[in-house]
């Protein structure tokens, strides 16, 4: 049973990257309304939220091993992910009137909070944003994306074991050129989600065996999400879930469950209250039973969909839906009921 269990403040953020780390989520960079970013004249911006406490700290600014010039300049449209103990950012534009757009590989251990700039060598992709990127092992694939005059359907993979870029000679015809859409992992293959090429809004699954190299043919769903744009994807007991996203005509909330066995789609209806009809670009993580989704077009909400929730969880969340006593109950208890309710600031200084 799903169930919308929380609703909190955050960090506002358009196209923020999302990295679960442990009982922590990592928030890179997005868009802010109303501000302007020089290229390379200010620093990404991290925040951090701790699943435990339900408490937002944004990190002191940047320590890196050589200099500044090793850390990311703010943007959005770019993509992180983690592989032990090093998230890898690649990608994405600067905010500001004057886009730039980056093909650096950026690096942040999470041992030390400090940026790095890894040596890479091979087939650099072209620089772009808007792309995907996943991991299986200890490679990343980049999938997609878009330039100012170029939108993509290329597979590049960067083995972080050695450092190498390759260009994926796929034994398949790829699908047509895709940019924000998103990218799953499944067992060895990745599931293509959405995303869109000009006019086009795509609601079709597009399947890469990770193995063999070829796009796979899927055979026809029945029952199809409508076609869309920077929705949030995630794997869950090996189905693909999506969530959110809007095209030309209209901004969804809705939840659909996909089955790469038998390639169905199902609609998915949380209890509970969850985002509103205006919650597009949201970006989301999964910490252990839990999603937690944040961002999006001028939003600063947090919610978090309880994927299994726990009889305490239940109990906790009727106390409050009700607003009953809680003098009488355990003090760990009032402090978790505490957690839930009261609205969070983000602290400058990470604890």
């Amino acid at each position: 049973m799903f169930r919308w269990a929380l609703r909190l403040k955050g960090p506002k953020g358009d196209n923020n990257v999302p990295v679960a780390v442990g009982n922590s989520v990592y928030s890179f960079g997005g868009y802010r309304y109303g501000e302007s970013y020089m290229y390379n004249s200010n620093e990404i911006e991290v925040h951090v939220f701790d699943t435990v406490s339900l408490h937002w700290m944004k990190l002191p600014p940047a320590v890196t091993r050589e200099g500044p010039s090793e850390v990311p300049y703010m943007r959005d449209g770019h993509t992180a992910v983690l592989l032990e103990h090093v998230i890898y950012l690649w990608g994405g534009s600067s905010t500001s009137i004057y886009t730039k757009e980056d093909s650096d590989v950026h690096a942040f251990d999470m041992d030390t909070h400090r940026w790095f700039k890894p040596k890479v060598s091979g087939t650099v992709p072209e620089e772009r944003f808007e792309h995907s990127a996943c991991v299986l092992g200890k490679v990343m694939y980049i999938f997609g994306g878009f330039s100012m005059l170029t939108v993509y359907n290329d597979i590049h993979k960067l083995d972080t074991a050695t450092m190498i870029w390759s260009l994926i000679d796929t034994r398949t015809a790829p699908p047509p050129a895709s940019e924000k859409h998103s990218a799953t992992i499944i067992g060895t293959r990745m599931f293509v989600f959405g995303g869109g090429n000009k006019y086009n809004f795509y609601n079709s699954v597009r399947v890469f065996d990770t193995v063999t190299n070829c796009w796979l043919s899927t055979p026809y769903a029945e029952l199809l999400p409508e076609g869309r744009i920077r929705h949030s994807a995630f794997a869950y007991n090996g189905e693909l879930y999506i969530f959110g996203g809007h095209n030309l005509t209209t901004t969804f909330n809705n939840l659909w469950r996909f089955s790469p066995e038998t390639f169905s789609w199902k609609k998915v209806e949380p209890k509970g209250r969850g985002p509103g009809s205006k919650m597009s670009r949201m970006c989301c993580s999964i910490v252990g039973e839990r999603i937690i989704y944040f961002g999006g077009f001028r939003v600063d909400d947090v919610f978090i969909l309880d994927l299994g929730p726990s009889l305490k969880t239940l109990c906790k969340l009727v106390v409050r839906m009700n607003v009953l006593e809680q003098s009488g109950l355990p003090h760990n208890i009032r402090w978790e009921l505490a957690a839930m309710t009261i609205d969070k600031n983000i602290n400058t200084t990470f604890r």
